[in-house]
């Protein structure tokens, strides 16, 4: 049989239309990295039923992130037109948030904005925090040592991101199950098919985002604190460069992509780890390996799978041209399995070498909170690993959570053996 990388352009164009990438699909969800490498062989830019072009190369997602003929999503644009459909309501308060969020500015604005925050994400900013996270995490372990099961995702994933983000913010640790909440409906504004009824329920999330730090703005306007919502207060005041609808946008992106991006982390980083013993093992036994396996884990589950783009004029790729105002879906998720990127991309290596990813984007939109979610992941899975012994899942068959952009459990049942509180 013909092998498929001499398959003729009219057979593989053939093939890839039976393929049907549907990111909506249950067997996707569950497993998506099948369909990934049938697409990067037969039609690695492939044009979705929903006319969006999907890229499985790395090449080609790396050059997208960096190019300047290709724009983010305006968000906001597609929340107002929805509103046409709606009778008696607007999406507007939704519509003025994420116009302001930093994952759907480009340039000027997005370099202003991030400038006036980047500093409070760099590595030397962040080192500081080390002790509190490592103390959340070890306190959330003390409530679960003396079962002997627990939920990775409810126990522990969760509440470790929200209470980092409260510490970092200065809100109340009492009200990060609310924010949490808040945050993780508000996760939904990435998926194209959400319905009329989802973009309502963001809409009122909005708004009760927006009227809680609303307060907490004005409680730090008379009493500043040592953390960031303090500092952007007294960037506003003093410079004039921040206004308060920044300001809370940025407390709801920082919820929002914090907590996500984190929980996936740890509970893919976990998964892998529970269903390759020899590597839990090593990394066991060898815990200066946490950063290599942060890094690999990183590659081969990616807790972001797609971020979206759009042609800002004609683009040509290969013998296909992407038309001025086309979207075009980056397949970070597939970009880390590449083979001609990545040797073996398969399999589950903690050691790997030479591992550029594409987890956290690339170019000017490259996540501001990598370095956090690195630290935060590091604690959490040696805590994990090291201080519940014949640590195992409970069951095999895991949910994948309904999400395109976002690859992420429902829950992960374990059991270890329990142990005394220290």
């Amino acid at each position: 049989m013909e092998p498929i990388t001499h398959t003729n352009k009219t057979q593989k164009s053939g093939i890839a239309k039976a393929l049907k990438f549907n990111p909506y699909d249950p067997a996707f969800r569950t497993n998506p990295y099948p369909i990934y490498h049938s697409l990067r062989s037969v039609e690695p830019i492939h044009q979705s039923f929903r006319g969006m072009w999907v890229l499985t190369r790395y090449a080609d997602a790396k050059a997208v992130l960096r190019d300047s003929r290709f724009c983010v999503d305006k968000m906001s644009k597609n929340v107002k037109h929805k509103s046409y459909y709606l009778n008696h309501q607007n999406l507007d308060r939704l519509a003025q948030v994420i116009d302001k969020w930093l994952i759907f500015l480009d340039p000027p604005e997005h370099t202003r904005l991030r400038g006036l925050i980047s500093k409070a994400f760099s590595s030397t900013s962040l080192q500081f925090l080390r002790p509190q996270i490592q103390q959340i995490a070890d306190e959330l372990i003390d409530k679960v040592r003396h079962r002997d099961s627990m939920d990775i995702i409810s126990d522990f994933a969760c509440p470790l991101p929200c209470n980092v983000i409260a510490v970092i913010l200065g809100v109340p640790i009492k009200d990060w199950s609310k924010l949490y909440h808040w945050s993780d409906e508000l996760s939904n504004i990435l998926d194209p098919l959400r319905s009329l009824e989802d973009y309502e329920h963001m809409n009122k999330v909005v708004l009760e985002f927006t009227d809680y730090f609303k307060s907490l703005i004005a409680q730090r306007q008379k009493n500043p604190q040592q953390n960031l919502l303090s500092a952007l207060i007294v960037v506003k005041e003093q410079d004039k460069k921040l206004s308060e609808e920044e300001i809370i946008s940025v407390c709801m992106l920082l919820f929002f992509t914090g907590e996500e991006t984190t929980v996936n982390l740890i509970g893919n980083g976990m998964l892998a780890l529970l269903r390759h013993p020899q590597q839990m093992q090593q990394l066991k036994s060898q815990p200066t390996l946490i950063q290599s396996a942060i890094e690999e884990i990183l590659r081969y589950d990616s807790p972001i799978q797609i971020t979206t783009r759009v042609a800002t004029e004609d683009v040509d790729m290969d013998d296909i041209t992407i038309r001025v105002g086309e979207k075009v879906l980056v397949a970070l998720g597939a970009a880390n399995r590449d083979p001609a990127q990545f040797p073996d991309p398969d399999s589950f290596d903690i050691t790997r070498v030479n591992n550029s990813h594409l987890a956290f984007a690339d170019g000017i939109h490259y996540c501001l909170g990598a370095i956090l979610t690195r630290i935060e992941a590091e604690i959490a899975i040696t805590a994990l690993v090291q201080q519940l012994p014949e640590l195992k899942l409970s069951q095999d068959k895991l949910e994948w959570r309904n999400k395109v952009a976002f690859r992420s459990l429902k829950a992960i049942p374990v059991i270890f053996k329990p142990t005394n509180i220290k």
